[in-house]
């Protein structure tokens, strides 16, 4: 948000995520019964111009990401606002129990990228290209998700969802993957909500952190973040990890 400008001139399309007065999930199975999913739908979740969502394989990272998106009319393979896309329904419930509030007058536009699904959605648009796309088949992973954040779908207001972008991109790639999102994220009217394992991505300036576990979600500084100081000691002495599982 500019600095002396009122939060209401340039409002967060997704203000905040809480569960629908009409759901009923059951809260013993999966998803209602991961810790961060549950947490939710009991307290609802505020976002920021910047989330960024951290925590453990199986944390409920993806699943949020997925659900947020998808309640936002995204498509759950990834996608912009209200397209079709789809090869195989393998979404939880969760975006069907949640619903958003939205601040008035902001901006519909989205567009939802996940690491998993990209080959499916690259191929989908190479069927049905844009304009002035590349041809994000012929690049590498990493290159391909770089130029889809360079075309214009990622520029202008609008609710930008990403889950693990980092896969395929090198240490430098994820570099200049923190700029881009960090300037995504500086327009008035977008909004960035990312799913990650990189220390190197939840380092963005200003960024609002999530750590989830297996007590829900919780906000945590940069240094604090469980992965940011199992890597940190990794680097230090890798041998104290390595003797577990390579001797």
């Amino acid at each position: 948000m500019p600095r002396g400008q009122p939060d209401f001139l340039h409002p967060l399309p997704v203000r905040r995520v809480r569960m629908a007065s009409d759901a009923e999930p059951v809260r013993d199975t999966w998803p209602a019964s991961i810790p961060a999913v549950r947490q939710v739908l009991d307290q609802g979740l505020d976002l920021a111009k910047l989330t960024i969502l951290v925590g453990e394989n199986g944390s409920g990272k993806s699943t949020l990401i997925e659900a947020i998106a998808m309640a936002y009319g995204l498509p759950g393979e990834g996608g912009s606002t209200g397209a079709m896309h789809k090869t195989y329904a393998s979404e939880s419930p969760l975006h069907d129990w949640l619903t958003l509030e939205r601040g008035a007058g902001a901006s519909k536009w989205g567009y939802f990228l996940r690491a998993e699904t990209t080959h499916g959605l690259f191929t989908y648009l190479h069927n049905n290209p844009g304009p002035v796309d590349p041809e994000f088949h012929a690049l590498s992973h990493g290159e391909s998700f770089l130029a889809m954040l360079g075309t214009r779908r990622f520029r202008g207001d609008g609710f930008f969802v990403m889950d693990e972008p980092e896969a395929g991109l090198s240490f430098s790639a994820q570099l200049a993957l923190v700029g881009t999102l960090k300037a995504l994220a500086s327009d008035p009217g977008s909004q960035v909500l990312i799913a990650t394992h990189s220390p190197v991505l939840a380092s963005i300036p200003e960024a609002h952190i999530l750590q989830l576990d297996e007590n829900g979600l919780r906000p945590s500084a940069w240094a604090e973040l469980e992965s940011v100081i199992n890597y940190t000691s990794f680097l230090k002495e890798p041998r104290r990890y390595l003797r577990h599982v390579v001797d």
